[in-house]
């Protein structure tokens, strides 16, 4: 029975033994294996890019009034503060007028002494003209009677115009809103002085609808040719970091603003500030929609930026002159990555159009063996995540390099 036993052992064991030579002499081999890959990479793929103008701006009211005084004085009533609503000729401030009914009551004197030597101009006149018809004076008494009564008549306009002045001082004392709005600033206080010189002193800032706001933005001069009215737009402030606002674009102003030889434009963007949490002073970053291609190539932005280092360079095209020496087995050659040929010279570069140039870019694709490989293409619309790839040897999938990972350090 032992003797059966380790024959059936022994039998089993050359079977495992058999099989598993068969096996291995069975399974397919494999390919070699590839190694892993030193780069990060991004798929091709086919989506929508839009591209943007980015701006810093300062929220405004649409309709923004300073309200000044023409006259000096001391201001002994204050009917308006800050935030306050008010009307079209609802008094503001009201300052002293004492002096403005003073010189009202001098210029009424000198109207009334006017008027009197008026009528005793024309008095002296009518009576020589009289005394003349009797031949009792001469024509020169005559004239010179009716040159005194024009200069009273002169007096008296003047002594009127003066009083119309003090008159409308006098009005000017009380100030009145232009308007109806807002007050956002006020620069006066009661018992304050104001002087009144050259230049007219604002005592108020009214806005006239908190409800419809506008952005004052600088654009580079790089950008504007982009631009045109009724561009939308959004926009974020500091206030409110969780939300973005709707614009739009409603002035391209050509004044241009050069500080320190940097060039810059004035563009005004529409708000609607129903809700009025937007507040006038307060900054926005804008961001102004200026091309959209719903369904394009694109590659990421960042591996327009990436470039193979000097000596992998090389070592690339050592690697791939020594394979299109030898050959692959299955009879494929791979191109060797070759240096661009020097332009002929025939072939003036100062007179190519900048489109040939500008948008030309070289990327790297990952091969089969994970090794990069250069491609040039043109490329369109771009952002700070996507471009548009116009034209080259790009194709949907392939894996282009957009940076190199980290290699691990050895272990000591």
């Amino acid at each position: 029975m032992k003797r059966w036993t380790k024959k059936r052992v022994a039998v089993a064991a050359a079977i495992l033994v058999v099989g598993g030579a068969a096996a291995a002499w069975l399974m397919p081999r494999g390919e070699p294996k590839v190694p892993p890959s030193k780069y990060r990479t991004a798929q091709v793929d086919m989506g929508a890019i839009n591209q943007t103008v980015t701006a810093t701006g300062t929220i405004n009211p649409v309709a923004l009034v300073n309200v000044g005084s023409q006259v000096s004085g001391t201001v002994v009533e204050l009917n308006a503060d800050f935030n306050d609503r008010v009307t079209k000729g609802q008094v503001l401030l009201k300052l002293d007028p004492t002096i403005f009914n003073a010189q009202i009551r001098q210029f009424e004197a000198s109207k009334a002494s006017a008027l009197a030597n008026l009528r005793l101009a024309e008095a002296n006149y009518q009576r020589n003209q009289q005394l003349m018809a009797q031949r009792f004076v001469s024509g020169t008494v005559v004239d010179q009677a009716r040159r005194e009564m024009d200069v009273a008549r002169a007096n008296v306009q003047l002594a009127q115009a003066q009083l119309d002045r003090a008159r409308a001082d006098l009005n000017n004392s009380v100030i009145r809103s232009p308007i109806d709005g807002v007050v956002i600033k006020r620069t006066i206080d009661l018992g304050q002085t104001v002087a009144a010189s050259f230049n007219t002193p604002n005592l108020f800032q009214i806005a006239r609808d908190l409800t419809k706001m506008q952005i004052d933005t600088s654009v580079s001069e790089a950008d504007v040719g982009a631009l045109k009215d009724g561009l939308p737009a959004r926009f974020v402030v500091d206030a409110y970091p969780d939300r973005e606002f709707h614009a739009t674009m409603r002035q391209f102003r050509l004044a241009a603003n050069v500080v320190q030889n940097v060039v810059t434009y004035n563009v005004v963007l529409d708000v609607d500030n129903s809700d009025e949490m937007l507040k006038p002073g307060m900054t926005a970053q804008v961001r102004l929609v200026v091309a959209n291609r719903p369904n394009v190539m694109r590659i990421p932005t960042t591996a327009l930026r990436f470039q193979l280092p000097e000596e992998e360079q090389e070592k690339l095209r050592k690697q791939e002159q020594e394979a299109a020496k030898d050959g692959n087995k299955d009879g494929k050659v791979r191109q060797v990555a070759q240096k661009p040929a020097a332009p002929a010279q025939d072939d003036d570069l100062a007179f190519r159009s900048a489109s040939e140039t500008a948008r030309q870019y070289k990327v790297y694709r990952l091969d089969a063996r994970n090794q990069p490989q250069p491609v040039d293409i043109r490329v369109g619309l771009s952002n700070f995540r996507y471009t548009e790839v116009v034209a080259g040897g790009l194709k949907v999938g392939d894996q282009v390099v957009t940076r190199t990972l980290a290699q691990p350090k050895d272990d000591m």
